[in-house]
């Protein structure tokens, strides 16, 4: 038998808005670099780039909606 057993972490949701507005903030800036780096790039690049940051921004509202999902858990 195994001498520790396997227990899974107790759900804690105390901080989720907080790691959900700072990735926000993050997924914001890498979007901001990624419009400045097209200004360098060629056309192949810049429309990987266009689809990248609309990939983000469907990431952000999905953050979001997490939030709004987070504040109305804790009412």
């Amino acid at each position: 038998m195994a001498k520790y057993k396997n227990k899974p972490n107790p759900d804690d949701r105390s901080d989720n808005v907080e790691k959900l507005q700072a990735l926000i903030q993050n997924t914001e800036e890498q979007i901001h670099k990624a419009e400045i780096a097209m200004e360098f790039s060629g056309a192949n690049q810049q429309e990987q780039i266009k689809e990248k940051n609309k990939r983000r921004e469907r990431a952000i509202q999905g953050f979001r909606e997490e939030i709004k999902d987070e504040a109305h858990s804790n009412e």
